[in-house]
């Protein structure tokens, strides 16, 4: 009898191999393919700043249906392989977009948001467009939602198409190397679009007060035009014949005599 733990093998027993359990024949090419997909998990998204702004000191910033932000100059100079994309998402919606998201697919087409897609990418660029640091004279603005022949055309999804209500919208850019993403800024602050004003709104008492005075200023510009008319009338009229005319006769010229009266002329002494 042999004490326990003592695994002698016996005569006949099938000789046994550490790790002899089969493997798979997929086993050793999964584990490669795993790490492949679990390496941007691992490194992250680098995160740059600043976050987008729309740009100060500039008239229109924004409109109905557009919006203007300072380019990313400077932002993403450490990756220069990278495309860097512009991604508009309402506010509510900020969180369901993810970055893993290809740009030109249905999942990001402008033409199907905010109805099905949350976010949208366009105005895609690579360093060059954004060199760093800015030259004299370069236009560093970005006009979101300037684009209206491709608002409909489904073949354009990166379309940068009118946005279609006042929001609020934030943005961030997003940078790609391969469809992989490597650098993204923080979301910005809420952008919110000019709206028309509602006809209710607008007070009347002011537009009744100009109806009176443009109703005086009428009438005073038609006594003018008749008062004129009549100027013209007069001086045409007289103008004429008709008005008759006069002779002037040149005064008959007068003859003044001289005339000395109590003229005493020198006589000669009398003889005596």
């Amino acid at each position: 009898m042999w004490a326990d733990g003592d695994h002698r093998r016996l005569p006949g027993d099938a000789e046994q191999l550490p790790h002899s359990r089969p493997r798979h024949r997929g086993a050793r090419t999964m584990i490669p393919l795993l790490l492949l997909l679990l390496l941007p998990a691992a490194h992250g998204i680098a995160k740059v700043g600043p976050k987008p702004t729309l740009t100060k000191g500039l008239e229109g910033v924004t409109t109905a249906s557009t919006f203007v932000l300072d380019q990313p100059r400077c932002v993403f100079q450490d990756f220069g392989n990278a495309v860097i994309w512009l991604v508009v998402a309402l506010d509510k919606d900020v969180s369901k977009f993810n970055n893993s998201a290809v740009p030109g697919t249905p999942e990001t087409a402008f033409q199907s948001f905010p109805e099905s897609v949350s976010a949208y990418m366009t105005l895609n660029a690579t360093l060059d467009s954004y060199p760093c640091p800015k030259p004299a004279g370069d236009i560093t603005v970005l006009r979101v939602g300037s684009e209206t022949s491709c608002a409909e055309d489904v073949s354009r999804p990166t379309c940068n198409g009118p946005l279609p209500g006042p929001g609020p919208y934030r943005v961030k850019f997003l940078a790609l190397e391969d469809s992989v993403p490597v650098a993204e800024t923080a979301w910005s602050a809420q952008i919110m679009l000019r709206t028309a004003k509602s006809p209710n709104s607008i007070s009347t008492a002011r537009s009744e007060h100009s109806s009176g005075m443009i109703a005086i200023t009428a009438i005073l510009s038609i006594l003018l035009a008749i008062l004129l008319d009549a100027l013209v009338a007069t001086l045409v009229f007289c103008g004429s014949d008709s008005c008759g005319s006069s002779t002037f006769s040149k005064p008959e010229s007068v003859t003044v005599r001289r005339y000395n009266t109590h003229h005493v002329y020198d006589q000669p002494a009398a003889r005596l």
